[in-house]
C-alpha cells in the first residue's frame, strides 16, 4: 500500500488498543487474589450467595455503546459464575463490534477453580483457558492456529475480577478502608496491583427506584474508577476512563440494539492537543517538550534518544546508518532475542517467511530496514481490537500499530537482532497521538517503525514505556491527563 493512499488516522493512535481492555473497568482481567481480604484459601466464610442475573447497559458520552449480561448459579463446590459482554467501538474512524465472554469455577470463598476467557472482533480471536490446581495455574492461550500453554505459580488465592467485588460481601468493611487486589491481566499476561477505597454510603437511583450504595475509589495504575455496590454486595454502577459507565439496568434495556452507537472515536477523545504545527516532522533532528499533570515516575522517559529532568523532555534523533560500535554485551540483550507470549519468534511460519526477506550475508542494519520495508508494504494498515500477536498477524496480514509491533519484534528476533516494543504518542496534523513501535539493538538501541516506514523514527515519537504488554498498563495513569507543550524544535 502506498503512503498517499493510507488514511492519516489509521497510522497514529492504535496504541490505545492494547489498552481498551484494561479500560474497561478492569472488567477483562483474570486473577486478582486480595491479600488483605483473602489468605491462600481463606478459613472465613463468604456470606452463601443465591443465584443471580444481571444486565449492565455501558454507555460512553451517555451514548448507549454495548451491554454485559452476568450470571453467578450455585454448584456442587461453590459457583459458575458467566459474563457477556459487547461493544460497539469506533477507533480511528473505524466501527468494530467486539465481544467477550468468561466462564469460571468457583469455590465457596469465590477462590477461582478454572477459567475460560474468550475475547472475539472483526478479523481476531484470543483466548485464554486456565485450571488452578495447588499454588499452579496452568494456562492455555492464543488462538486456534497458533495455541500456547505457560505455568504460572500463583503467591494468593486467585480471583476473578469481575467477582473481585462477590468476594468483599460477608466481610465488615466501613468508609476508610483500604484494600490492595494484585490482578493479572489475561491481555498482558502480568499483575498489577489495584487499590480499592471505601468512600461511603451513598443513595443512587437503579431502574427506577432509588438504592442504598457503598461507593468504592478504584485505583488502577494512576487511573481512577469508581463502583457502587448495593446492600447485597452486588454491582449497581461502575464508572471508568474516556467516559465509560457500566449501569444496571433490564434484559430489555440491555439486548435494544437499535439503540446501539458506536462509541466516540476513542482515539481521538485520548489524543493531546499540540500547542504548535510542525510542518515536516522527518527533518527534525531535536524536538524538546514540557509534559505535564501526570506521575511520571512509572514511566521510561530518559535513556537513549530521550533525555528527561524537571518534566522538560529532550528527544533526539539516532544517527543513521548506525556504527555497529557493541555499547551493551550479549547477557544484557540476549533476553530480547527470545520469543515470548505473543513475540513468536520461533514459529515456523515467522521463521519462513523471514527466509523470504533477508539474506544470511546481509549486515543486521540491513536485515532491520529489509523486514521493516516488508512490513510496511505488505501489512494492511487497518485499527484491530484484540490482543496483537506476531503469529495472528502474519497469517491475516492486517493490523494497526501494534500488530506491526510484535511482528517486527518476532521477525527481529528471529533474525538474531533483539528487539523491543515501545508505546507513546507521535505527532500527526496538529494532535499527539497514542501509537507503538519498535526498537532494534544494531550496536546501539535504534527506534523503528513498521507502521510508517521509518527507521530511525522522526522526534515526535515521544516514548512513555518501553516493554510487552504487562508494562504498557503504566499508561493507565496517562490516558485521559497527559498535557505537553512543544518548547522548541531543530532541523
Amino acid at each position: 500500500m502506498k503512503q498517499g493512499k493510507i488514511p492519516w488516522h489509521w497510522i497514529a493512535g492504535a496504541g490505545v488498543a492494547i489498552l481498551f481492555g484494561i479500560l474497561l473497568v478492569i472488567r477483562l482481567d483474570v486473577f486478582s487474589g486480595p491479600d488483605q481480604i483473602l489468605p491462600w484459601r481463606s478459613t472465613s466464610v463468604v456470606k452463601p450467595l443465591r443465584s443471580e442475573d444481571h444486565w449492565m447497559a455501558i454507555t460512553q458520552a451517555k451514548r448507549k455503546i454495548g451491554y454485559a449480561h452476568r450470571t453467578l448459579t450455585t454448584t456442587e463446590k461453590g459457583y459458575r459464575l458467566e459474563e457477556s459482554v459487547l461493544m460497539r467501538i469506533n477507533t480511528m474512524g473505524v466501527v468494530q463490534d467486539i465481544r467477550m465472554k468468561t466462564q469460571s469455577d468457583l469455590h465457596a470463598d469465590m477462590s477461582l477453580s478454572a477459567f475460560n476467557f474468550d475475547l472475539q472482533s472483526h478479523l481476531f480471536r484470543f483466548s485464554v483457558r486456565g485450571v488452578i490446581k495447588g499454588k499452579e495455574a496452568t494456562i492455555n492461550y492464543g488462538t486456534p492456529a497458533a495455541p500456547r500453554k505457560m505455568v504460572l505459580p500463583l503467591q494468593e488465592a486467585p480471583h476473578l475480577s469481575n467477582s473481585m467485588f462477590d468476594s468483599l460481601r460477608g466481610k465488615n468493611i466501613k468508609t476508610g478502608d483500604e484494600i490492595v487486589i494484585p490482578v493479572f491481566n489475561p491481555a498482558s499476561m502480568g499483575q498489577r496491583p489495584v487499590h480499592l477505597k471505601v468512600m461511603g454510603e451513598e443513595t443512587i437511583t437503579v431502574m427506577g427506584q432509588q438504592r442504598k450504595a457503598l461507593k468504592l475509589d478504584v485505583d488502577f495504575m494512576g487511573a481512577r474508577q469508581f463502583a457502587w455496590l448495593g446492600e447485597d454486595g452486588d454491582v449497581l454502577r461502575e464508572e471508568g476512563l474516556l467516559g465509560m459507565t457500566l449501569e444496571r439496568v433490564t434484559k430489555e434495556e440491555a439486548l435494544d440494539g437499535l439503540t446501539l452507537l458506536a462509541s466516540a472515536d476513542l482515539t481521538e477523545v485520548a489524543s493531546i492537543d499540540a500547542n504548535m504545527t510542525i510542518d515536516d516532522p522527518d527533518v527534525l533532528k531535536k524536538m524538546t517538550v514540557r509534559l505535564m499533570n501526570i506521575d511520571t515516575k512509572p514511566l521510561f522517559l530518559n535513556g537513549g534518544r530521550q533525555h528527561f529532568k524537571n518534566n522538560i523532555l529532550t528527544i533526539e534523533k539516532e544517527n543513521w546508518p548506525v556504527a555497529e560500535a557493541k555499547k551493551e554485551s550479549a547477557e544484557e540483550i540476549a533476553k530480547f532475542l527470545q520469543p515470548s507470549p505473543f513475540i513468536q519468534s520461533d514459529d515456523p511460519l515467522i521463521v519462513k517467511q523471514l527466509k523470504e526477506i533477508i539474506s544470511p550475508r546481509d549486515s543486521d542494519a540491513v536485515k532491520a530496514k529489509k523486514i521493516v520495508d516488508w512490513l510496511y508494504r505488505r501489512i494492511e494498515k487497518r485499527p484491530v481490537l484484540s490482543v496483537p500477536n506476531a503469529t495472528e498477524t502474519l497469517e491475516n496480514r492486517v493490523g494497526d500499530c501494534n500488530e506491526h509491533a510484535v511482528l517486527l519484534a518476532a521477525m527481529a528476533r528471529a533474525a538474531g537482532i533483539p528487539a523491543q516494543i515501545e508505546v507513546g504518542l507521535v505527532y500527526q496534523r496538529g494532535r499527539f497521538y497514542y501509537h507503538a513501535w519498535n526498537v532494534l539493538y544494531l550496536g546501539e538501541w535504534i527506534t523503528a517503525d513498521a507502521t510508517l516506514g521509518k527507521i530511525p523514527a522522526d522526534v515526535t515519537h515521544i516514548r512513555l514505556v518501553r516493554g510487552g504488554a504487562d508494562r504498557q498498563v503504566d499508561l493507565m495513569g496517562v490516558i485521559g491527563k497527559l498535557k505537553l507543550d512543544i518548547l522548541g524544535t531543530k532541523q
